[in-house]
């Protein structure tokens, strides 16, 4: 096996990992995978309208009134009145939603000290730079929606 295809197995073997770590850890709470980032983005933005957080998520207002209500029907938000906009909702954690952020930035801190403990200084910021380097080219990728064209001889 090539060098290229080894990565990029390794790749693909993360993050089919990282995705059962979350089913994982969410069996139980009511949460998926897109009500999760929702509530991330709720973290970093605070208090937000349903459409900014369908901008965040690049994802239709449709989908997020979706992922809202069934967040607010298990108690990780609130909708109430924008302070400024009456025609707008305000999306906030609640004390179960920050409680249960609060524990998942916890856990990602653990999972990540495991992840990379016997990694030097050296090592950590050499392996930190590929990651960033291969993000930005598979970022690249999906932004464009092209898959590389092979190089023939």
């Amino acid at each position: 096996m090539t060098g290229e295809l080894h990565v990029f197995d390794r790749l693909m073997e993360i993050a089919v990992l990282i995705q059962a770590d979350l089913v994982r850890s969410f069996a139980g709470t009511g949460l998926t995978t897109s009500r999760t980032h929702l509530l991330w983005e709720l973290r970093r933005m605070g208090p937000s309208t349903q459409q900014a957080l369908a901008a965040a998520l690049k994802v239709s207002p449709r989908n997020v009134t979706g992922l809202v209500d069934a967040l607010e029907a298990a108690g990780f938000v609130d909708r109430g009145p924008h302070p400024t906009d009456r025609r707008a909702t305000l999306v906030t954690l609640t004390e179960l939603g920050s409680q249960t952020m609060a524990d998942m930035v916890r856990d990602r801190k653990l999972i990540a000290s495991h992840l990379v403990a016997d990694f030097g200084e050296d090592q950590l910021m050499q392996f930190a730079r590929s990651l960033d380097i291969v993000t930005g080219r598979l970022r690249d990728l999906v932004e464009s929606s092209q898959s590389p064209t092979p190089v023939t001889a």
